[in-house]
């Protein structure tokens, strides 16, 4: 089943994709909960005009997240955790410390658009993936340090 999405969907696509998926996630998850539409000619049709209509509002979108992107490229933070005398945290790290401590430097960033790939259970060294538009993305080393 071909669906156009509505919104961005984590491991799916971005608004205004037009999409295959299994027919029972379509009609009971993502039309219900308006989230899809049904991809007909008609609504391809009008998609197409859609976009054409905001090429250039998105491309403004996409420039404004690559001079984020720029300003964020040299940044490194350090977040404190409490931890044991291993160097286990207690708990973990994530998003939401990334987010805190971005905002802390002066950059507002919603901790929805922040990936981290592992669970961040020690102290040490990693990496984080910030998605500012579907085609800009940047990363961010940080350091987890004992508080």
């Amino acid at each position: 089943m071909k669906v156009i999405l509505k919104e961005d969907i984590a491991n799916l696509g971005y608004k205004d994709d037009v999409v295959e998926v299994k027919n029972g996630y379509g009609r009971n998850y993502l039309i219900p909960q308006k989230k899809a539409i049904i991809a007909s000619e008609s609504a391809l049709k009008v998609l197409a005009e859609n976009l054409k209509q905001r090429a250039h509002k998105i491309a403004k979108l996409k420039a404004d997240a690559e001079a984020l992107a720029a300003t964020l490229e040299g940044v490194s933070l350090t977040i404190g955790a409490k931890t044991s005398a291993t160097g286990t945290i207690f708990g973990s790290v994530n998003s939401i410390q990334i987010a805190d401590a971005l905002e802390k430097l002066g950059h507002n960033i919603d901790r929805k658009m922040i990936f981290v790939k592992d669970s961040i259970k020690e102290v040490g060294n990693y990496t984080a993936t910030i998605k500012l538009h579907k085609e800009v993305s940047v990363e961010i080393p940080f350091e987890v340090v004992a508080e």
